[in-house]
């Protein structure tokens, strides 16, 4: 207790510069403690999101013993379409006798012809009022923040009457016990740890060190002078660790006001395509414990570890005895995680790419953060190598001061360049994660079909369907019920005439109108399916139910479908529109539209669709909304990432650039008495920073790549290689060269002050 005492006493009444230090320790520290607290703080916002879907989940009334399920519950039914981007959920309710409670953020079910909307369903009405067809009804309230996943997010209930949705499911309450997929997938959720790790926690770990180690190299003789005072070897650390602590504890208490100030600020403005209410993002309890208690912890041991050189050899320490080299074994954790990038990247190559397992699952981020951290811990060995070479080769006097003062003190300058070194590392990782997610929703498709039932449809509102504008082509697809003979499957029917089909697909050849013919596509080989055989198809004619019997032809019709989206079965019978009897209805069909693939037509055709039939279920083959969601939410995510990274990287920076320009002030001054110019010693100090950060920039870019590469080939994608990246890093690297240049030249100011070299 005495040691700890005497370090508090010490951090009160060791001068000015002494509290300067505590000050930018403790700042630094809350700004890490800060960007800590929003990293563990998103698995919690996503998880609250994702309990209000699931408590708006209906659960369905238990089937009684008669397997007749009691009458007089609430009907619903859902139907979540893509709106551009967006999902856009509907449920379309009708009240029942039995009193329920209603949905999540509703005071009440909505009677007919009434509608409940989001606020920014609400605000989207306004702007746009083809959106009122997409969700009738009379606006009568909007939606709780209990109801809604997220403030943006697009939710309605509309009220219909009990014979408009008689195909609704009856409700006894809210609340499923499982409900639908969460926003993120365990798989992508672990992505988004493991890149904003790199991203943020790797910087913030440089960041941390950097801020317990300012002013080293006095607290280092002081605590020397104190150890020949005759306090013990543990009573010195403690000393030491004393002031860590305080500056720790201090700094997680301000990073945790820091972050309610932010979560407040950013629930309420939002981030691009993601937002969050603000008690989502609350600080928890495990949070707390990390920051109030795991950060003070930490800067104890690392306190106690910064003052074993003082505490073991202290007469060193007050002389200057000249520092030994570092140890050859911190190549050790690069070495290792360049070898399993590298055999990855190798195995991608030669096309035996792993599919994902659990072995890669674990090794692959553990190669990564073993190559950043080899990265950060050889930085000061290979700046000793380079500047041994080139002070033995130079004739310059600016370049040979510079290398020897790297030679003599390799941690010095890589100690500012550091966490910008690893900010480029990270960068390219975080390219790939993107690469990669990308992979997953992007749309490369030609056209977009759109699948609806027949049978959901009148006969008035398929006409109307097919004439929605952005439309290029529609098909209708008929299943058999049964076939004549054999165990081979009957063949489809498409009911269309030779101009939709050449509308539909690409390429036609050989069709005839008016003349059943069979379809088969060009990129298949046709098998020989033997003409004659029959398929029959169910028809419904005004009330009653007839078969139509098809004989399969001979005639064929080479098509060519568009790549990696199907339109026309391969081997179905064309069937000519007229052929059908007047007024039939057709059973077990599916219509299917063709639109362009842009995002505005899209949205055209399916604000259309909804307007004339906003009940009919419509499937957007290869449009995954949710991916596109995802995709959006972890770019959001990532780039809040990077930004917090970067904010981390130049704070270490600025900390560690300050730090060193007080401890090089006494040997600028000695060259400067000496005769050195000001020109000279300005070059001296741009070199001793840019030299060994060019260095390690160029060991960040290639290992980085390295890295992304690997990560992608082990994620299962079709991309390995990203070259369109290279640019952007060779840019940032530059413009960190540039920043660092800047940075080094007020070390040398054009006052000499004799006094800093007085005890010299």
């Amino acid at each position: 207790m005495k040691e700890l005492l005497l370090g508090l006493r010490l951090l009160l009444g060791s001068g000015r510069g002494n509290r300067v230090r505590f000050v930018l320790m403790t700042v630094g520290g809350s700004l890490g403690v800060c960007c800590l607290a929003i990293v563990m703080a998103i698995p919690g916002i996503l998880a609250a999101q994702d309990g209000r879907i699931v408590g708006r989940q209906s659960v369905s009334p238990t089937v009684q013993s008669n397997g007749v399920i009691a009458d007089g519950y609430p009907l619903t039914l859902d139907r979540t379409d893509p709106y551009g981007s967006t999902p856009l959920t509907r449920v379309f309710t009708a009240r029942g006798t039995r009193s329920v409670e209603p949905p999540p953020g509703l005071p009440s079910f909505p009677r007919v012809g009434e509608v409940f909307v989001s606020p920014q369903l609400h605000e989207l009405r306004q702007h746009n009022p083809a959106l009122a067809q997409l969700v009738p009804g009379e606006e009568v309230g909007l939606i709780g923040a209990e109801g809604l996943a997220r403030p943006d997010e697009l939710v309605a209930y509309v009220g219909m009457s009990r014979a408009e949705l008689s195909g609704g499911s009856p409700v006894e309450r809210f609340g499923e016990r499982y409900g639908p997929p969460p926003t993120l997938d365990p798989t992508t959720l672990g992505i988004l740890r493991f890149a904003l790790s790199a991203v943020v926690l790797l910087p913030l770990a440089v960041f941390l060190s950097v801020c317990a180690r300012l002013s080293a190299a006095d607290r280092a003789r002081r605590l020397a002078a104190l150890r020949l005072l005759g306090l013990s070897k543990k009573g010195t650390q403690r000393v030491n660790a004393a002031e860590t602590v305080a500056a720790a504890g201090l700094g997680a208490i301000l990073g945790l006001g820091e972050y309610w100030a932010v979560n407040q600020l950013a629930s309420r403005v939002g981030l691009p395509g993601f937002t969050w209410y603000p008690a989502d993002g609350a600080l928890t309890f495990q949070t707390l414990v990390v920051c109030l208690v795991g950060c003070p912890t930490l800067a104890w041991y690392v306190g106690r570890a910064s003052a074993g050189k003082a505490a073991a050899n202290p007469l060193a320490v007050r002389r200057g005895a000249v520092e030994k080299p570092p140890s050859k074994w911190v190549f050790l954790p690069l070495i290792a995680g360049l070898g399993v990038i590298t055999g990855y990247c190798v195995a991608g190559a030669t096309g035996h790419a792993p599919t994902s397992t659990t072995v890669s699952s674990l090794l692959m981020p553990l190669a990564i953060i073993l190559a950043g951290v080899g990265l950060a811990l050889s930085l000061p060995s290979l700046s000793r190598f380079l500047a041994q070479r080139m002070a033995r080769s130079t004739r310059s006097l600016s370049l040979g001061l510079a290398m020897r003062r790297n030679e003599a003190e390799p941690g010095g300058a890589i100690r500012v360049a550091t966490g910008l070194v690893l900010l480029v590392f990270a960068a390219s990782l975080a390219q790939g994660v993107v690469i990669e997610l990308n992979g997953v929703a992007k749309s490369v498709l030609a056209v977009q079909t759109y699948e609806i039932s027949y049978g959901e449809l009148s006969g008035s509102q398929r006409r109307a369907v097919e004439a929605v504008p952005g439309l290029r082509a529609h098909v209708v697809t008929l299943r058999s019920d049964s076939a004549d003979g054999g165990a081979a499957p009957s063949p489809e029917a498409v009911v269309a005439t030779c101009g939709q089909l050449r509308k539909a697909v690409p390429w036609v050849k050989g069709c005839v109108d008016g003349r059943p013919m069979r379809l088969w596509d060009a990129t298949q080989p046709e098998e020989n399916a033997e003409a004659g055989g029959s398929a029959v198809f169910r028809l419904k004619v005004g009330q009653h139910s007839r078969d139509l019997k098809l004989t399969v032809p001979q005639q064929t019709i080479r098509y060519s479908d568009h790549e990696g989206i199907h339109v026309l079965p391969s081997g179905a019978i064309l069937v000519p529109p007229a052929a059908l009897p007047p007024n039939a209805r057709l059973e077990s069909a599916t219509l299917t539209l063709v639109s362009g693939p842009s995002e505005k037509t899209v949205r055209t055709v399916l604000d259309g669709i909804g307007g004339i039939a906003p009940m009919a279920g419509v499937t957007t083959p290869g449009l995954i909304v949710d991916s596109f969601q995802r995709v959006t939410i972890v770019r959001t995510l990532l780039a809040v990432g990077m930004i917090l990274g970067l904010i981390i990287g130049v704070a270490a920076y600025l900390v560690a650039a300050t730090d060193r320009a007080v401890e090089r002030r006494p040997q600028v001054t000695a060259l400067a008495l000496l005769g050195a110019r000001a020109r000279t010693l300005r070059a001296v100090q741009v070199v001793q920073v840019v030299l060994p950060l060019a260095v390690g920039l160029v060991l960040a870019v290639v290992v980085g790549k390295m890295a992304e590469s690997s990560y992608l080939v082990t994620g299962g994608g079709a991309v390995f290689w990203d070259g369109g990246g290279v640019p952007l890093l060779l840019a940032c690297a530059l413009g960190v060269l540039v920043v660092a240049a800047v940075g080094a030249l007020p070390l040398v100011g054009r006052r000499i002050d004799p006094e800093l070299i007085r005890r010299d």
